[in-house]
């Protein structure tokens, strides 16, 4: 067999150039995920039947000479709550399993026009409600760079198949950072594009004001490569931005040389110190590199969490309503349909969704509504506007992405604030609907990864993606 390459904009480049065939690609890939799966456990899917015509069928159009989409033959791994036309889409929750979708979300639609095969359906937090995918119904996710370790979460799945050599490249949602943590931990590239420039049409909903699509890679041009193909306006979501998609991929190699990047100096502590070094050292690569620091400030930050973890619940409680035991998914037998309703969720809902479900009604009731929902909605908008002082500063801004590295399996599970602090970096970005993500960049405690996150205002992933270029330039030595 012709040696692989690692990236997707190799592999698709050799694939167009015919130096080898999607059909070779498909096959390494599934011959890793045979290695390592059992260890692992990223996918609750591998598609093996559907990627393997999927690439006869690129092949085929190749050797006809008709045209093919940038991301041809390149394996991509979906988080199962993306919406697989027939195939099945549980969010990791016993309550869908069996669920099998009679539409593509418009991210796969976009993905399968551009040529991409999808290899299988990774595994999360149940519903996307956690930060170390321990909570999926189907067991957890093991962190590639030591499987006593998790991988972060709720997108944990995905960050494991790419940095497990599963697949180049896969998709996340992020509403808390749900991206960002898990590529932190994994030490691989994860973005959360602004609200709206991905359409949400197909990804089953946590809380629909901060949830977002992103890819996880293993460079900084592929996590490009993907946001430009999955960006853009979509009628389907009354959200979607009526932009096009824009151009990223240039901007991974523009350089920073008299980019302004700011450093929060009221940054909310508890990061372990070694991963406070680490964005120190960035500071110093990108100031080497020709960038500015400025510092800036943002007093809201603290209270982000404390919001988000009010809105979002509150938004939970009422998108996973629907799940009542009779449209479609489990159904628990009863002497009446209250009693089927109760019964069909007791026995279909983990304990972290029943938590957040509670919290989010408790939160939206009479009485209480004011006091707390209301609130947190007035924090959210402070957030925002502390965030627009601060662009007036900088281009963008650097932070941790998480405060912790990778922990072991159980660390967290029985004090779900110690596990909420993960998002302390994360969350502030989801409530102002800005893009954000996070590069690897070096290793901490353990010898585990490091990511730092990379913020910038809304619709400026340019700016984003120069900067995270740039970070990942250093770590290469200062050349691609």
């Amino acid at each position: 067999m012709a040696t692989i390459p690692t990236t997707a904009l190799d592999i698709a480049r050799a694939i167009a150039q015919q130096k080898i065939s999607a059909r070779e690609v498909i096959e390494h890939h599934l011959s890793v995920i045979d290695a390592r799966e059992s260890e692992i456990h990223a996918f609750n899917l591998v598609t093996i039947s559907q990627a393997r015509a999927h690439a006869d069928a690129i092949d085929a159009d190749i050797a006809a000479g008709r045209p093919v989409g940038p991301l041809a033959g390149v394996p991509i791994a979906l988080k199962d709550n993306m919406c697989t036309h027939n195939i099945e889409t549980t969010c990791s929750s016993r309550i869908l399993e069996g669920w099998k979708p009679p539409y593509d979300a418009t991210v796969v639609s976009r993905l399968r026009t551009a040529g991409a095969i999808m290899i299988g359906k990774t595994n999360l937090d149940e519903f996307a409600m956690g930060s170390s995918t321990e909570n999926s119904a189907f067991g957890p996710t093991r962190n590639p760079r030591d499987i006593s370790r998790v991988p972060g979460g709720s997108s944990g799945g995905s960050a494991a198949a790419v940095a497990a050599g599963f697949a180049p490249v896969s998709l996340g949602s992020d509403t808390g950072g749900s991206i960002r943590q898990p590529a932190a931990l994994c030490g691989v590239v994860g973005v959360k594009p602004t609200y709206g420039l991905v359409s949400r049409y197909g990804l089953v909903a946590y809380a629909s004001s901060l949830d977002q699509i992103g890819p996880f890679a293993t460079t900084v041009s592929d996590a490009a490569l993907i946001t430009e193909v999955i960006a853009g306006h979509d009628p389907m979501d009354s959200t979607s931005i009526p932009l096009p998609s824009p151009s990223l991929q240039e901007a991974v190699t523009a350089g920073v040389v008299g980019m302004r990047i700011g450093r929060v100096t009221d940054l909310p502590g508890g990061a372990e110190p070694e991963v406070i070094a680490r964005l120190d050292a960035a500071f110093a690569v990108l100031e080497a590199a020709g960038a500015i620091i400025v510092d800036v400030q943002l007093p809201t930050l603290s209270y982000a969490l404390t919001a988000y973890y009010l809105i979002a619940p509150a938004e939970a409680s009422s998108n996973l309503a629907r799940y009542d035991g009779v449209r479609y998914g489990l159904r628990v037998p009863a002497n009446d349909t209250n009693a089927m309703y109760g019964a069909t969720r007791a026995a279909g809902f983990g304990d972290e969704v029943k938590r957040r479900i509670m919290l989010g009604t408790y939160a939206l009731s009479a009485g209480y509504y004011d006091a707390y929902y209301g609130k947190a909605l007035k924090v959210r908008r402070l957030i925002a506007q502390d965030f627009d002082r601060a662009y007036e500063q900088a281009d963008v801004i650097l932070t941790p992405t998480s405060p912790v590295v990778a922990f072991p399996f159980g660390d967290k599970v029985d004090d779900p604030m110690s596990m909420y602090l993960c998002d302390i970096y994360t969350i502030p970005t989801n409530l102002a609907g800005h893009p954000a993500m996070s590069v690897p960049f070096g290793t901490g405690a353990h010898g585990m990864p490091v990511g730092i996150q990379v913020l910038a205002p809304a619709l400026a992933e340019h700016a984003m993606f120069r900067v995270g270029g740039a970070l990942e330039l250093a770590t290469l030595g200062g050349s691609r």
